[in-house]
């Protein structure tokens, strides 16, 4: 570019100078050169050419806009263009009807007529700044699974409200292990895209069908049939005297087909894995801190997530062109459908608008945080309790929150995860109170000694001494523990460190 622009100041005057047959030639050389297009070197050679200066573009959408719409953006839970596009004129009207945003008219006008892809051109900074494949259980063949029919995904056809697609997500910190981790159920509804997670302490039939009767609570519509994958859990006999005691219709997809369920698969990913990330959950406590995400974000992803719906899928050679409904929320597309009854249709409207978008989404967060730490440290933290002012500042933080990167405590990456669960089982586990004792006769004694008594007590378990270092670590930690004691006293026992594995 430093060449041509030297090239440009030389020829200038030799050009202007230039008789008309000169200057044919002149432009010629220099278009060889150059690559220009010839009018565009006449207008560099005669100086007329300004185009160096960036034009000032008229902008539409100001400042303003820009941070109204980041901060929609992410009371929205940071949704696409498209959806957000769908979502802002409810938006908008939940957060000024709970005092939430006051717009100006002319911003206000702007901001519900900008276009999904503006919508995504301006909030590509803020998302600039955010840093950016599970195996399937398998199921086992059974009388019950080959007399439950298949349905695969072209077989929907439009079905009516009430028929779901479920499937369960466990929660197990990275590749299947033996254990038992907290799992997620997750139930869409195929027509409305009506999405119910509940959280379970382990895999467990009896435990599905107290979900599907805590759903069938909180539906406003009536459930008309599950289709599940081929889960073991799923083709039981429990679960199929349930649902055809109940009038439930029950079909599964068939082995292997993962599109079969395609709209459960697709929540799993944007519903669950979203809210909840990939940590390791376990246990009673981290089973109640996923109830209590999935209480309030239940209410968030149906009335405030709006999602794509396909409308039609054809096939030219190997070319797929798919053609989708615009972006709606469950809740608006059981109110527009035509088989729910009036008195639902209301209820739902009416439950709409006491939703306050920005406190779900500020519960989400505060459960998000409780979830993170237990997948990080097995513990809880404490939360502090969400009133009107804590509001107030959440949605304050809203509108640089981009700054900060990852909004979600469950996807941000941990400092220092502390490995606390045991993966290896206790080898002196029913040793040690012995070994204790011989430590407490005699304090001083070697734990190669110790070790030699315990091949000879037990020689089936330790002939190889291959647990001697990890004795030599416990007597440690041992003799530490009473040396603390003695020299605090009593204070020592209530903050003792745990002996070594």
């Amino acid at each position: 570019m430093t060449t041509r622009k030297e090239l440009v100041e030389a020829l200038r005057a030799r050009y202007r100078e230039a008789a008309a047959r000169d200057k044919v030639k002149i432009l010629d050389e220099f278009s060889a050169l150059t690559g220009y297009h010839r009018k565009h070197a006449i207008r560099l050679l005669r100086d007329e050419a300004t185009a160096n200066e960036a034009p000032t573009r008229n902008r539409l959408y100001d400042q303003a806009v820009r941070e109204s719409l980041t901060v929609l953006w992410e009371a929205a839970d940071r949704v696409c263009g498209k959806r957000l596009k769908a979502l802002i004129p409810m938006l908008v009207d939940a957060m000024e009807r709970h005092e939430h945003l006051d717009l100006d008219p002319v911003v206000k006008t702007k901001v519900l007529q900008v276009s999904a892809a503006t919508i995504d051109r301006v909030l590509a900074d803020a998302r600039s700044h955010i840093n950016g494949l599970r195996k399937r259980r398998r199921g086992v063949g059974a009388a019950i699974r080959r007399s439950i029919p298949v349905r695969t995904f072209a077989d929907w056809r439009d079905p009516a409200p009430g028929f779901f697609e479920i499937d369960m997500v466990e929660h197990c910190g990275g590749p299947k292990t033996d254990g038992d981790y907290v799992h997620t159920l997750t139930m869409t509804d195929i027509a409305s895209g009506w999405t119910e997670c509940v959280a379970m302490r382990v895999r467990d039939q009896m435990l599905v069908i107290e979900a599907f009767e805590k759903v069938a609570t909180d539906l406003h519509f009536t459930m008309l049939g599950i289709d599940s994958d081929n889960d073991s859990t799923f083709m039981s006999q429990a679960i199929f005297d349930y649902c055809k005691g109940r009038g439930i219709e029950q079909t599964r997809s068939r082995a292997y087909k993962k599109n079969d369920q395609a709209w459960v698969e697709q929540k799993n990913g944007a519903v669950v894995r979203r809210l909840v990330g990939y940590g390791r959950l376990s246990g009673s406590v981290a089973t109640k801190a996923l109830a209590s995400l999935y209480e309030s974000s239940r209410l968030y992803i149906n009335f405030f997530q709006p999602s794509f719906k396909l409308k039609s899928k054809t096939r030219d050679g190997a070319r797929l062109h798919k053609v989708y409904f615009a972006p709606a929320t469950p809740c608006e597309r059981l109110v527009a459908h035509s088989g729910i009854e009036p008195a639902i249709k209301e209820k739902l409207t009416a439950q709409f608008r006491t939703l306050d978008p920005v406190r779900l989404l500020q519960e989400i967060r505060s459960a998000q945080q409780t979830l993170s730490d237990i997948a990080a440290h097995g513990i809880p933290s404490e939360v502090p309790s969400t009133g009107a002012a804590d509001v107030a500042t959440f949605l304050l933080s809203l509108s640089s929150a981009w700054k900060d990167g990852e909004a979600r405590p469950t996807h941000r990456k941990q400092s220092k995860a502390k490995h606390w669960w045991r993966t290896r089982p206790d080898p002196f586990a029913d040793a040690w109170p012995v070994i204790e004792g011989w430590l407490t006769v005699e304090p001083s004694i070697a734990a190669k000694v110790l070790m030699d008594r315990l091949v000879a007590m037990v020689p089936e378990m330790y002939a190889n001494q291959a647990q001697l270092r990890t004795l030599q670590r416990r007597v440690k930690a041992w003799r530490s523990a009473r040396v603390t004691e003695m020299v605090l006293g009593g204070l020592s026992r209530a903050s003792a460190v745990p002996a070594e594995a």
